[in-house]
């Protein structure tokens, strides 16, 4: 069983204009610290959004996680201090272990309930924010993609609340393997079919399986 995940910060902010390395962006990645806890919705947190609504938010993304226990990786690779909320993720969580939750784990939050929906697919405007083309595919060769989660029910949640599992998904597909399976063993098509068979699964990463699948 994964150890027990806490929320160090709550996260959150509105689209804006970022200037990264000489490029110019509307994006919600740079989220601050939320002191108060905060109404999480079917759709996300009160006071936060996304810019680029094709690729982040709706129902199945309404709740971006990764790792704090990744943040000192990451700073030996980046050479740098990161910002708060580092990969732009509304919970930035102690213990969360890509190896040990499940796309489809359910969780208690505050008074809210949440699942699992999919791993975190590192984007290009991480890749400005630091400055690195191949930031997409140091985050995806690491492992150390986070995650996604949907609303199951909504609720009040807040920094220092504790993810309480409630109920593991049948499947016990890892995050981490749905990853290795995206991106590094395209052609498995048992593993394909492992990760399809899982009724949470997000709307688009089921799409994305199925055409791995019709590639084959």
């Amino acid at each position: 069983m994964p150890s027990k995940m806490i929320i160090q910060s709550l996260n959150a902010g509105l689209p804006a204009r970022e200037l990264f390395f000489g490029k110019e962006i509307i994006t919600g990645i740079c989220k601050k610290p939320v002191m108060a806890p905060v109404h999480l919705r079917k759709s996300g947190f009160d006071g936060d959004g996304v810019g680029d609504l094709r690729h982040h938010g709706g129902s199945d993304k309404a709740v971006c996680a990764y790792g704090a226990n990744h943040y000192p990786y990451w700073e030996g690779i980046l050479k740098t201090v990161l910002p708060p909320a580092p990969f732009g993720e509304n919970f930035s969580l102690m213990n969360l272990d890509e190896a040990a939750v499940c796309i489809g784990d359910i969780f208690q939050v505050g008074t809210s309930v949440v699942q699992i929906s999919q791993p975190r697919q590192p984007c290009s405007t991480l890749a400005a924010r630091y400055g690195r083309a191949d930031m997409a595919k140091l985050v995806v060769d690491s492992g150390r993609t986070g995650c996604y989660f949907r609303v199951i029910e909504e609720g009040i949640v807040g920094t220092g609340n504790a993810l309480i599992l409630k109920e593991r998904d049948r499947h016990a597909i890892t995050v981490a393997f749905a990853n290795h399976i995206y991106h590094h063993d395209r052609k498995n098509r048992d593993g394909i079919e492992k990760i399809l068979a899982v009724e949470a699964l997000s709307a688009s990463w089921r799409e994305s399986f199925i055409k791995l699948r019709e590639g084959i």
